[in-house]
């Protein structure tokens, strides 16, 4: 979903938003399916978009959203629904290859079934041979038969080959959609598919071995501000600015991720709530540290600063437990001023 989407609907105008896109459907005729009403939020947040534009033309042109429409301009611009495409295709494309792959060893055994029969034809015709004529006869039917099968198993081979070539575009092709699919547009850091599935791999590694594991929530200070002021391609750039600084700070094992809207999320695999405040404290400060400048005019946008809540799995603790407790300790560094990271596992408990 566009930034400016997931902003709107997480908003103070969320409400009225979602009111007004269920209006204008009603007004225009349009069934509120899910689909329906997702492209009708983008339009409405964002009625310069893609989105926005394709629907206002639509309309002013007096055009019923029917279904397939609606899944056409899905399709075109609306990136999840674009992979699920991709992935459809590659699939498709790699069973017909599978589908050619087995009909060509089908030929080839057929083949190979068909030489046999020869051989064994041509072994009671050498038993029971007894003039030079009937040798020869044998011997030319048995150069036919081998030469028609290395020619059938040369272009087998070659089938296999193009074959084998085509299989491995598509899962190489397959794996990067994967990665787009787990990857944020904006600011290609993790998702929060992604950053949710890693977490829950290692909780299992830190239930099975001991060793800690801690978690950090991470949100723009007063974002909505630099929307207001600055416009939503702004936000964009302030958001990027912000991605950049947390992913150099997460070397692997670590793992950041883009969480939603202006929100992070941090994962420290082998290190408790205590050294990743630390960590987190050394990111403030870089984050802190430069004035921006808006690129389109070169204007001073001024310090952006980051507030942060940390928390250390407890023996036990489901993942999202963890990721509240986190989110708890952040609201208590914004209420305490913000660009401040409060850890759960002393403030909270406190």
């Amino acid at each position: 979903m566009a930034v400016q989407t997931e902003a709107a609907i997480r908003g103070v105008d969320a409400y009225r938003l979602a009111k007004r896109a269920l209006e204008q459907m009603e007004q225009n005729k349009i069934w509120p399916t899910p689909l329906n009403y997702e492209l009708w939020l983008h339009a409405l947040s964002d009625p310069q978009g893609d989105i926005g534009r394709e629907l206002h033309r639509l309309i002013a042109a007096g055009e019923n959203l029917t279904d397939a429409m609606a899944e056409d301009i899905a399709l075109q611009f609306l990136p999840r629904l674009r992979l699920t495409e991709e992935i459809r295709d590659a699939g498709d494309q790699l069973t017909r290859q599978l589908e050619a792959i087995g009909a060509a060893i089908q030929v080839a055994q057929s083949s190979t079934n068909e030489y046999g029969r020869t051989l064994e034809g041509a072994s009671r015709e050498l038993a029971s041979a007894s003039e030079q004529t009937s040798l020869r006869q044998v011997v030319e039917k048995l150069t036919v038969s081998t030469r028609r099968v290395q020619k059938e198993n040369s272009a087998l081979e070659a089938r296999l080959s193009q074959s084998t070539d085509e299989v491995k575009r598509l899962r190489d092709h397959l794996e990067q959609v994967r990665r787009d699919a787990m990857t944020d547009a904006l600011t290609n850091l993790a998702n929060r598919k992604a950053f949710d599935e890693a977490l829950a791999r290692e909780v299992e590694v830190a239930a099975a071995t001991g060793r800690p594991l801690s978690v950090a929530l991470l949100d723009i200070d007063h974002f909505k501000r630099f929307n207001d002021t600055w416009g939503h391609q702004t936000g964009d750039q302030v958001i990027r600015y912000v991605a950049t600084l947390i992913g150099r700070s997460s070397v692997h094992p670590r793992l950041a991720a883009r969480y939603g809207g202006e929100e992070f999320a941090m994962m420290f695999p082998g290190e408790d709530a205590r050294s990743m405040s630390a960590a987190l404290d050394a990111l403030r400060d870089e984050i802190a540290s430069r004035s921006l400048k808006r690129r389109s005019t070169a204007e001073d946008l001024g310090i952006v600063t980051v507030s942060a809540g940390v928390a250390t799995l407890h023996p036990g603790e489901s993942p999202s437990a963890a990721l509240e407790r986190a989110d708890k300790a952040l609201y208590e560094s914004k209420r305490n001023g913000r660009n401040k990271t409060t850890n759960a596992e002393t403030s909270l408990a406190a």
